[in-house]
């Protein structure tokens, strides 16, 4: 262990490498169309599988299937509070290949019990089964979707954003700038931004610190980059690569980041880049803490603190009017 690493995060990351020895070991092929990643993908969510209990008890939480694209879409809804609320649609993370509505379901009580707003989140299709940009257009449809039949659920479709982490923050500033452009997209409240995957790069100052170490490795982020966009000249699209694009006229950003990560310099450079366009921002960057850490709510107290200052930022940005 690094002793820059946070005790919570060491003694939290500690236990989750001692739970991983007792579950078959897979590694991830030199090839990523290699798939499917179905057994990779259920042994994966067995380490995960403690980070999901606990937490906030909903007022209500149900499953929902969507008609997105030629498939039925499975969605789960939680609502804190009962009456009409707002809605945040949480994007997992997990590099586009792993992650479900089940390894971010406590994270999206979390936030919504901390925000008092509703929190969708969307079993978009992974990579490398699907590759960019059809799990975009499946999180844009689910959001269109919501703001034209969210009154049946109780939802106030004028009040919406999005948020995600990792992958899922990349699909979330990406669909930001793709409504941003679109005639007649939903109009957002905010964008909540964590530890995202801003640009294919992977030669950034955070990324030659931390390749080796901590999780997340450049290695794992080359792999999941060949995963989700194998054409490396769509990597330049800034839909698949949001610090490239033109950020003026998002809707106000909060971005929360891991001072231990290969990706903690994507979130500062996006920080620069956001101020620079005239983006109302907010950010923290927490020390001493890892990729992923805001699934270790009520382990780890940064994770609380981030979900905190979060919750009192949704509020802000969601009140009506």
């Amino acid at each position: 262990m690094d002793s820059r690493m946070d005790a919570d995060m060491a003694a939290y990351t500690q236990a989750i490498a001692e739970r991983a020895k007792t579950l078959p070991v897979f590694d991830l092929p030199a090839d990523p169309r290699a798939a499917p990643f179905d057994e990779a993908r259920r042994i994966n969510d067995l380490i995960s599988a403690p980070l999901h209990e606990g937490g906030p008890v909903m007022a209500e939480s149900r499953e929902i299937w969507l008609p997105i694209r030629g498939r039925r879409l499975l969605c789960r809804l939680h609502r804190p509070v009962p009456g009409v609320l707002p809605v945040m649609v949480y994007i997992h993370g997990g590099g586009w290949v792993w992650g479900s509505i089940d390894s971010h379901d406590r994270m999206a009580r979390e936030y919504a019990a901390s925000a008092g707003c509703a929190v969708l989140l969307a079993d978009y299709a992974l990579s490398p089964e699907v590759v960019f940009p059809h799990a975009l257009h499946e999180c844009a449809d689910v959001t269109r979707w919501l703001v034209a039949h969210g009154a049946e659920l109780g939802l106030d479709g004028g009040r919406i954003l999005l948020g995600g982490d990792s992958a899922g923050a990349n699909l979330a500033a990406a669909l930001g700038l793709m409504f941003r452009d679109t005639p007649g997209s939903p109009a957002l409240r905010g964008l909540l931004l964590n530890y995202g995957v801003f640009d294919h790069r992977l030669d950034t100052p955070s990324y030659n610190e931390f390749a080796d170490g901590y999780g997340l490795t450049r290695e794992k982020m080359d792999f999941y980059w060949r995963a989700y966009c194998p054409d490396p000249a769509s990597r330049l699209s800034p839909l698949a690569s949001p610090l490239r694009a033109e950020l003026a006229g998002l809707p106000p950003c909060l971005l929360h980041y891991a001072g231990l990560d290969v990706l903690a310099s994507e979130s500062a450079a996006m920080i620069a880049r956001l101020r620079a366009a005239g983006v109302a921002v907010e950010e923290k960057l927490f020390p001493g803490v890892t990729h992923g850490f805001l699934r270790s709510c009520g382990a780890v107290a940064a994770a609380d603190s981030a979900v905190a200052l979060a919750g009192a930022w949704l509020r802000r940005i969601l009140q009506p009017g």
